[in-house]
């Protein structure tokens, strides 16, 4: 099977820079739909069975009300499950585009057993579990404060079931060799097949590995890379993978 995880972004595109990012800041208001359509072209092309998408948008202003998930689903045949990542009693949910920001996951397995989970902390508190042919998945976008993100990772960790096949995929906004990941990593005993640690932030220039696909021990990873297009301003990654026989 194959996994792709893409944080997109909202389809706004990947500005080539720093400075270009807050001279084009308006893109979080109204972005053109050719970004989106690149990133559609790519994740069509990747042939993946499973996609975990960070920051898409659900239907906003910012897209001219075109819901992003719904149509990549279209498009790919895929079923999809989404949800604003904030929860319901949120006060993001009140605001405008804010609350059309979601995560999603999409496969083309229709017979997956799919639930949400939201954080008791942080800002985006989203947790999508969807179990594919055996295959436990966790789509995740962490908190941006070290604490709060922290605190999400050790309840992140309580839902991850033991001696399962697990993967977890997302933007966790931490780099490898942080604290909270060595915690993390160590607790669940889930695996990092990006082994030299490559970098997926930014896009145009990387330097931070903050996108993970992470998998447990029933898990064998057959191949794992991470394209370099700049679609968005996080970089993806796949990986094909097969289940543990026992």
């Amino acid at each position: 099977m194959r996994i792709l995880v893409y944080n997109i972004a909202y389809g706004t595109g990947s500005p080539g820079g720093m400075h270009k990012r807050l001279f084009t800041a308006h893109r979080y208001l109204k972005t053109d739909a050719e970004h989106f359509e690149k990133v559609s072209d790519f994740i069509e092309q990747s042939n993946a069975d499973i996609v975990g998408l960070v920051e898409a948008d659900a239907g906003s202003y910012r897209t001219g009300y075109r819901d992003q998930v719904a149509e990549l689903a279209a498009r790919l045949k895929h079923y999809h499950i989404d949800s604003v990542k904030y929860g319901e009693n949120s006060f993001s949910m009140n605001i405008p585009i804010l609350n059309k920001q979601s995560n999603a996951l999409l496969t083309r397995d229709r017979s997956i057993e799919a639930k949400l989970h939201f954080f008791s902390r942080g800002m985006k508190k989203l947790v999508i579990e969807a179990e594919i042919n055996g295959v436990k998945v966790f789509v995740i976008h962490l908190a941006l404060r070290k604490s709060v993100r922290a605190k999400q990772l050790g309840m992140l960790a309580e839902m991850i079931p033991a001696r399962t096949p697990v993967i977890v995929a997302g933007d966790f906004n931490s780099v490898a060799d942080s604290e909270e990941m060595r915690d993390f990593m160590q607790t669940t005993g889930l695996i990092n097949p990006n082994c030299e640690n490559l970098p997926t932030y930014p896009a145009w220039k990387p330097k931070r590995q903050l996108d993970y696909l992470l998998h447990s021990q029933e898990i064998v990873p057959e191949h794992f890379e991470i394209p370099q297009v700049v679609y968005s301003d996080h970089l993806p990654l796949i990986m094909d993978f097969k289940k543990l026989t026992l």
